[in-house]
């Protein structure tokens, strides 16, 4: 068996796969159609913002018959399929393609076009392999590949409206998790940025709940199919509003204990809920909405500051409740209520 690492443009794989000459393995591939519209047109977006994409691989032999080349895709199907439907004008682009949405490749400009087309995709190319080698070959390479987590389960598992949603929220807003230091490289590696966001919008969804893999995964299932996301607009609009006031108005609290992932998350659903309201968050916490953020931003920064103070000194004086909820991490139910709460009361400004 050999194997050789090959660059070849889309228009060159399009060409193949239109003549025959690159074909799907039915042996190593799923079908082809498993991936709704959305999953699609965030593919397609990735090409035509020239980002990379996980390489194919092609089983190629000569067809004695034709004495020509015949590519077989052991890897790669979804993707494949893909862009030949795309070039075919089956699939409009949809909201994750900023900018493209709605349009379909012959309403791209020329120049988006023949950048489309001359898209490199990296490619290994099997030669002179019986099946069981191949098949050998991807259980070997397999074999030192970490287990997967709960997120990177559920971005693999799952392809719908809701994860397409998750992928184009951090597209935007991915880079504070980053920055601020929230989570670390090889959390964001390893997909915790995508679990952050979902369970965000779980707290939209069901209010001041504990989160659990299996409460993530039936979120992500219940908004599988095009068209079931119907709270899409509704979650983006809240979230994107709350992560710009915080970029906007409370960056003095980057690099304290506000930032601790556990605290974080319960800041922005402090946020969430005195502007817009989580579920049953009122009665959990006593404090009603207000309509707005905080009321004054430099009382807000400051009671906040003191509350990240007495996390850090582990404080236990006037702030004890707060430090022994925020001291404890985690991501259950009561130990939620009792930050958000502490936390609405310093957005309020009365720890000044």
């Amino acid at each position: 068996m050999k194997v050789e690492e090959g660059k070849y443009s889309i228009a060159e794989l399009v060409d193949w796969y239109r003549r025959a000459e690159l074909v799907p393995n039915k042996n190593y591939q799923r079908g082809a159609g498993l991936w709704p519209q959305s999953a699609k047109s965030y593919f397609i977006d990735t090409i035509l913002k020239e980002f990379p994409f996980p390489k194919i691989y092609f089983h190629e032999r000569v067809d004695m018959k034709t004495k020509r080349p015949r590519r077989e895709i052991v890897d790669g199907q979804q993707r494949m399929s893909t862009i030949a439907e795309f070039v075919d004008n089956k699939f409009p682009l949809g909201k994750n393609a900023e900018g493209l949405d709605g349009k379909k490749f012959e309403q791209l400009t020329e120049d988006q076009q023949l950048a489309f087309y001359s898209y490199t995709v990296s490619v290994d190319v099997i030669r002179n392999a019986t099946p069981a080698e191949i098949l050998q070959m991807f259980r070997r390479m397999n074999a030192y590949t970490l287990p997967l987590n709960a997120p990177e389960k559920r971005h693999s598992e799952f392809f719908g409206e809701f994860k397409d949603w998750v992928n184009t929220f951090l597209d935007r807003f991915g880079s504070v998790l980053v920055d601020w230091k929230i989570l670390s490289s090889r959390q964001i590696l390893r997909m915790a940025d995508a679990e952050f966001v979902a369970d965000l919008a779980l707290a939209i969804e069901e209010g001041i709940v504990s989160t659990s893999p299996m409460k993530l995964s039936n979120l992500y299932k219940k908004y599988e199919y095009d068209g079931s996301f119907t709270k899409r607009d509704l979650m983006n609009d809240q979230l994107s509003s709350v992560f710009d006031v915080v970029l906007s108005d409370l960056s003095e609290v980057q690099g304290t204990y506000i930032t601790r992932p556990h605290i974080f998350h319960s800041l922005i659903c402090a946020l969430l809920h005195r502007r817009y309201g989580l579920l049953g968050a009122q009665e959990a916490t006593g404090i009603a909405p207000t309509g707005s953020f905080f009321e004054d931003r430099e009382r807000a920064l400051i009671s906040l500051q003191r509350l990240a103070a007495a996390h850090e000194g582990k404080d236990f004086g006037t702030f004890g409740e707060y430090v022994q909820a925020a001291s404890e991490g985690g991501n259950r139910a009561n130990q939620r209520v009792i930050r958000i709460r502490w936390l609405c009361e310093a957005l309020d400004g009365k720890f000044v």
